[in-house]
């Protein structure tokens, strides 16, 4: 079914023709010498979701009858756009909400309505409960990576705008959730936000050793690194970034860590190094390594700040635990 042309004149009832007003043609009745305008129709749709899953009702009437799709309808004469969007979602399936933000705009045209213009809103329930009503036969939440075909074009358009301004946010949301607990929080070593640096610092072991070699070489609190080969030096910064880096992958265990602190502890006391000497070059180094990470350009939005301090967080982990055993060493020694 297509939308009907408009013949007579809703005022005198007179058949209507066409006259251009400037340089657009319109519907004209020369009996009342009136202009009709056909401006499209606005059309509201609500996203409301619940982890990740978002709301979606069964269309009870045409077009589209049981199909699936956002809460959705005309806009009425005197309400604004946003009342329109709060009072679809209530009538359709029982949520009474509020407004979030804006969406998403769309413009469509329709056999059946002719030009609509789509306004979505992302909404947030502040009362009812979900139940199908008005036109809607079913209500359900569908998770967002198994919605079912919705026969909207303007609902798909929607919804991926809406999963596409979320998706830092929920990123930052399951990192945070699994660095949580501390007690789990070193055995849970995969699926941070910050593994994506993890090969970058790898990758630039030599590179963030060379700026520490300097470091050590001109800082009082470790002078006895300044009789050593300066290659040696080198190997000995190289090795720790990367075990810093196995640690983040789950490579090396914090038995494994343990055990290697404990032993460069006896060793550095061996060869005459102050523990405090060591402590200090083991800080330049995870000085050396945050600044590295910082220089990746992470401060340009909001997702790389929340990396950068997640990083800072494990790196503090690690090389506290680390400065623990060394100092184990040398009491054992």
């Amino acid at each position: 079914m297509t939308k009907k042309k408009q013949k007579h004149c809703p005022y005198c009832g007179n058949k209507i023709t066409s006259k251009k007003e400037g340089d657009i043609l319109r519907l004209y009745c020369p009996f009342c010498k009136t202009y009709f305008y056909e401006n499209p129709l606005p059309v509201v749709s609500c996203i409301h979701s619940v982890s990740r899953k978002i709301l979606l009702v069964k269309r009870g009437n045409r077009p589209y009858k049981g199909k699936w799709c956002l809460p959705t309808g005309f806009a009425e004469t005197g309400e604004s756009i946003e009342s329109a969007a709060l009072r679809e979602l209530k009538e359709e399936s029982g949520i009474k909400g509020k407004i979030i933000s804006l969406v998403d705009v769309d413009s469509v045209t329709s056999r059946y309505y002719g030009d609509l213009t789509f306004i979505t809103f992302e909404v947030e329930q502040i009362g009812g409960k979900p139940e199908a009503g008005d036109d809607a036969t079913h209500v359900k939440y569908f998770p967002i990576d198994r919605l079912p075909v919705l026969p909207f074009k303007s609902n798909v358009k929607a919804i991926k705008a809406y999963i596409k301004s979320k998706v830092d946010y929920w990123a930052i949301v399951d990192s945070f959730n699994l660095a949580r607990d501390e007690d789990e929080f070193e055995q849970k070593k995969k699926h941070f936000l910050s593994d994506r640096l993890i090969d970058v610092i790898e990758n630039n072991a030599d590179l963030i050793a060379e700026k520490w070699v300097k470091d050590v070489y001109t800082k009082r609190s470790t002078l006895s690194y300044r009789k050593m080969d300066k290659e040696e030096v080198l190997n000995r910064g190289r090795k720790v970034i990367i075990q810093f880096g196995h640690w983040l992958k789950g490579i090396f265990s914090d038995k494994d860590n343990r055990d290697f602190y404990v032993e460069m502890g006896k060793r550095r006391k061996n060869e005459g190094f102050k523990s405090s000497e060591v402590i200090s070059a083991l800080s330049l180094i995870r000085k050396n390594i945050w600044e590295f990470a910082l220089s990746q350009g992470m401060w340009n939005k909001t997702i790389d700040i929340y990396i950068s301090l997640e990083l800072e967080r494990r790196m503090m982990l690690f090389f506290d635990k680390a400065a623990f055993y060394l100092t184990r060493g040398y009491e054992k020694e």
